[in-house]
């Protein structure tokens, strides 16, 4: 039997940002925490959350994994996987230090940073972070070089009252899941205060952040509410949220998944966007979608405004037979 939404349901397009969701480092690093079961058996163990959003960690959990804060809950004899954020230095140094065995699934692009800022530091510059402070990103892209080699700042105002030990050494990097137009501003008074700093070869800000927020800002003016699945710690996800109000949709917000929303809300809305940010999985944009179909009569419509084909290698650990641990 066929049915059909009932005729006396409010209208309602849904307009679907893409690119959106899932980016090649989060799929990597799923990837690996699934591989590792799949090769050595459960309980895995991950230092931190893997990525940010507890659907994937609830989802991880229920296959074996086990996500501990510090690798001091990580037993010995068992697997532990480092998460995509990328860590500190001092955090495999650890783990070598017990004998345990680990997987970096730290997504390629924030290891670049990382590599950056240590070809930086053997030149003898000092390198400004942009970035939020606690993020795990930033905390471990500091944790790369000595106490004093990195300093972090977050605001354009924050650049009017940096101290540095020399202004005609400096160097740049950026936490990968910024605001491309904040990042943008902060850059301009670190280059006007400090002419002669030194930057990445290639914009730090990864593809898929970039990416995604460009969608966001072709759907925002044509939306009356935005919704962005994602989770409250997720930095790229929160931005994405920024970037809609600054470019033409207020009513803008943060869901982690259907039943976080206040569909009163929503009554009168014509036009409703939706995006994912880069640690959220397609299913969460699926049941949204179906949970609208419950109480609107609903028209899906995509907006693209790129593809992306890009894909990580597993480490090599995973990619050969290795004997179980």
């Amino acid at each position: 039997m066929t049915t059909t939404n009932s005729p006396t349901r409010q209208p309602l397009t849904i307009l679907l940002a893409a690119p959106r969701g899932f980016c090649a480092g989060v799929d990597r690093a799923i990837q690996i925490v699934e591989t590792a079961l799949e090769r050595f058996g459960a309980p895995v163990y991950v230092r931190h959350e893997i990525v940010h959003n507890r659907f994937v960690v609830e989802s991880l959990e229920a296959k074996g994994a086990v996500f501990v804060d510090e690798l001091t809950e990580v037993p010995d004899g068992r697997p532990v996987v480092f998460s995509a954020h990328g860590v500190p230095k001092s955090v495999p140094q650890a783990a070598e230090a017990r004998g345990l065995f680990y997987l970096d699934a730290t997504c390629p692009l924030v290891s670049k940073v990382h590599r950056e800022a240590e070809r930086h530091y053997e030149d003898g510059k000092q390198i400004v972070l942009i970035g939020h402070a606690g993020h795990p990103e930033v905390i471990g892209t500091m944790g790369q070089l000595p106490a004093g080699a990195v300093v972090l700042v977050e605001t354009v105002a924050d650049v009017a009252t940096l101290e540095v030990s020399d202004p005609e050494n400096l160097a740049y990097a950026t936490q990968t899941t910024l605001s491309v137009d904040e990042t943008t501003e902060i850059l301009a008074a670190l280059q006007a205060r400090f002419p002669a700093i030194a930057g990445p070869k290639k914009e730090d800000i990864c593809y898929a952040t970039t990416n995604r927020q460009a969608a966001v800002k072709a759907i925002a003016p044509k939306v009356e509410a935005l919704l962005v699945l994602g989770a409250p710690n997720s930095s790229n996800s929160k931005r994405l949220v920024e970037v809609a109000k600054t470019h033409g949709c207020p009513a803008a917000q943060l869901v982690q998944r259907a039943a976080d929303i206040d569909w009163s809300a929503l009554a009168g809305v014509a036009r409703l966007g939706i995006t994912a940010g880069a640690s959220a999985p397609e299913v969460l944009v699926e049941e949204v979608i179906e949970a609208a179909r419950s109480r609107f009569d609903v028209t899906v419509e995509e907006l693209r405004t790129a593809t992306e084909n890009i894909v990580f290698k597993l480490p090599r650990a995973l990619s050969v037979e290795q004997e179980a641990v």
